[in-house]
């Protein structure tokens, strides 16, 4: 008999309804392609895709020139093909290609925005949504009431919210002496913003960061989230487009090669959670990389508003390149640039490069865990 406190409901967001409540987190650059999305949403849950440096990497597979819109149209209109649900993870930090990002995914269906690595503040503002699901990133209480209270003024509420521990990979929402904090624990973050999502309308809840198992899950849906997002599971697929070499340094990670990197760091400022065996994180914390920026994604404006700035152009002390270390961790200009592996807390637990079917089967408690 199934026992039915463990087995998963379905979520509901914007009217569409996901049948298993996974949603696969975005993993940038270039491991959350549409093969993995599309993989993950014929399983039922909602497969994810990742705007970060789109152009270059659609343009590596296919040998067209497009810009931010049309990748976004392409990936996402890819990761649907299928059928199930499937969006989008558009980080705010990478303003340049920001809101053409935005418009080229409502464009192409996607069923879900997801935005966060800095508050999307004005991201109803950009086009109307239609039938595309706003969901921005938050790490506090006080952080979805700002969002809130901002996208009031365009007559809008957010259709759900992701609330990210510090347990995350990539970049994390927290200060680096706030990382650790025992009321920055994912459970401990829960309460208040449960609390902001009512005020606000019952605001459905996906929680994320460091969350690996069927029973993981289940102890969220319990303390009433909707669903959660996994990203660092769905790295060590088949159907993920990280290179075999970042996925065998995540097979053989263990807890002490997992590092929130710090100066030198990410130029977005945010916390970065790698291995610290990563090629280009050995290199900066040796400081034998020059100053560098010639992709550009994450480009702040100048006083003449022009997209012109980047810390990591400038000071090799504070900052790597995050843009080409992890545009060759997903296997682009691999011959010249090294790779930088980024990881959620957890990734020493992974023993295996399985399919995602697998992986869903265990997640969802079809199946127990695989032993590689």
């Amino acid at each position: 008999m199934t026992d039915q406190i463990s087995t998963l409901p379905s979520l509901v967001i914007k009217g569409k309804t996901i049948r298993v409540p996974i949603i696969q987190g975005g993993m940038g650059v270039g491991v959350s392609l549409y093969p993995l999305a599309r993989a993950v949403a014929r399983e039922g849950g909602a497969g994810i895709v990742s705007s970060a440096c789109l152009d270059r990497l659609v343009e590596k597979r296919t040998g067209k020139k497009l810009n931010s819109y049309e990748a976004a149209y392409e990936e996402v209109s890819l990761s649907k093909t299928e059928g199930g649900i499937a969006g989008i993870n558009i980080m705010f930090a990478l303003q340049r290609d920001y809101e053409a990002s935005v418009r080229g995914a409502i464009d192409a269906g996607a069923d879900m925005i997801i935005s966060g690595a800095g508050l999307p503040m004005g991201l109803p503002g950009i086009q109307d949504p239609k039938d595309t699901a706003l969901i921005p990133i938050v790490s506090s209480a006080r952080a979805l009431d700002l969002i809130c209270k901002k996208w009031e003024r365009f007559g809008y509420r957010p259709d759900a919210v992701v609330l990210e521990g510090p347990l995350a990979g990539g970049h994390l929402g927290f200060k680096i002496d706030q990382v650790d904090l025992e009321e920055n624990r994912l459970e401990n973050l829960f309460g208040p913003v449960k609390d902001m999502a009512m005020k606000y309308g019952d605001i459905p809840i996906i929680v994320a960061g460091g969350i690996y198992t069927h029973e993981d899950i289940i102890k969220y849906i319990r303390m009433g989230a909707q669903g959660v997002q996994m990203g660092t599971r769905f790295l060590a697929t088949i159907e993920s487009s990280a290179t075999e070499d970042y996925k065998k340094a995540v097979v053989m990670a263990q807890d002490e090669d997992i590092v929130v990197a710090h100066r030198p760091g990410s130029p977005c400022g945010l916390p970065f959670r790698v291995i610290k065996q990563s090629p280009m994180y050995v290199s900066a914390q040796q400081r034998l990389r020059k100053p560098k920026c010639d992709k550009g994604y994450v480009l702040l404006k100048d006083a003449e508003g022009k997209f012109t700035r980047c810390p990591a152009k400038v000071s090799n002390e504070e900052f790597f390149c995050i843009c080409n270390g992890l545009l060759s961790s997903a296997g682009y200009n691999t011959d010249v640039e090294e790779p930088l592996y980024t990881v959620g807390t957890n990734a020493s637990r992974i023993d295996g490069i399985i399919p995602v079917k697998t992986l869903m089967d265990e997640l969802t408690g079809t199946v127990s865990p695989t032993k590689a």
